[in-house]
């Protein structure tokens, strides 16, 4: 009797624990490296979502960043992912995702721009893109999202990078060093608004930021349509009293058309009554705001457009 009384409580505790596991919600949320803005986000997010949403279990995973992220949704390991511009080339099948359209992806938040930034050696003379060639450019690291945008740049305005400038493939910090050691005449880096490298050039003095004449923005957002024209308000960077005229293409929050409506829903709504929280993290989602749902480029999941409809950000 003892031994059965023994095994049904055994029974009962396993068959609690199965019922309640099946009742949890797990979400995986793809992000990027630990030391940059993806990932203390996305970890900020999940404790967002399991302390508003009822049996939510969300995780934040630190990955290569968007390319992973896209990789990690199509395989159904991520349900959420923190996304740049890439996301419409892989929502439009283009580049390398030529011939293998995600059309599933739909945009759940907007989070931040990163601008491509126009920096020029003070004294240096150089006005637009056209007075770079000869020059000595930073178009940064090898094979990084920003060469291959800062590459695309100058072709589609006329520059071939691998013959009219010289081209020095450096990171931010080392693009920094270069010109503290006026090493580079100029140089051209993606990121998102008082990012460190540029705080620090333009705090040292040893560079400015320059404006993109309109034809060169246009130029690039055609043949790159996740970029948009975009402004660096004043006094982002030290030195910088007006604003600069750039392009911008906006990092978002993606998921899969099969998500839960309900779910994305609540997830949506969580994540701006608790934006505090957030911000606490990094201030660089100030942005996050339903004013800039323009900038996604992709639908909307209709659990997050129901959200937005209610607050009246939507028709």
């Amino acid at each position: 009797m003892k031994r059965f009384v023994k095994f049904a409580f055994v029974t009962a505790v396993i068959l609690s624990f199965a019922a309640a596991a099946s009742a949890a919600t797990f979400i995986n949320i793809g992000t990027g490296s630990t030391g940059g803005t993806y990932y203390p986000v996305g970890a900020a997010m999940a404790k967002v979502w399991n302390s508003s949403i009822p049996g939510m279990k969300a995780n934040a995973q630190s990955t290569g960043g968007t390319a992973q992220n896209l990789a990690l949704l199509a395989k159904g390991d991520a349900e959420v992912g923190f996304a740049d511009g890439l996301y419409y080339f892989a929502y439009e099948g283009k580049g390398q995702f030529d011939g293998k359209p995600m059309k599933n992806i739909r945009g759940l938040v907007p989070l931040y721009a990163e601008p491509i930034h126009f920096l020029v050696a003070k004294g240096s003379g150089i006005k637009s893109l056209k007075d770079l060639k000869g020059k000595r450019v930073s178009v940064g690291a090898v094979g990084s999202g920003t060469e291959v945008t800062v590459r695309t740049l100058l072709k589609v305005n006329g520059i071939d990078p691998d013959k009219d400038i010289k081209a020095e493939n450096l990171g931010l910090s080392d693009t920094a060093t270069a010109f503290a050691d006026k090493n580079i005449d100029a140089g051209l880096t993606v990121g998102a608004l008082g990012i460190a490298g540029v705080v620090e050039i333009t705090t040292i003095g040893t560079a400015e930021l320059i404006d993109f004449e309109p034809g060169a923005v246009k130029n690039l957002c055609k043949e790159l349509p996740y970029y948009l024209p975009f402004d660096i308000p004043a006094n982002t960077y030290k030195g910088q009293t007006k604003p600069v005229k750039a392009m911008a293409s906006w990092n978002i929050l993606v998921v899969k058309d099969d998500l839960d409506k309900d779910l994305a829903y609540n997830m949506t709504k969580a994540l701006f009554e608790k934006k505090k929280d957030i911000l606490n993290v990094s201030t660089r989602l100030a942005s996050m705001a339903p004013e800039n749902l323009k900038y996604i480029q992709v639908p909307l999941h209709p659990g997050a457009e129901k959200y937005y409809k209610e607050i009246g950000a939507v028709k």
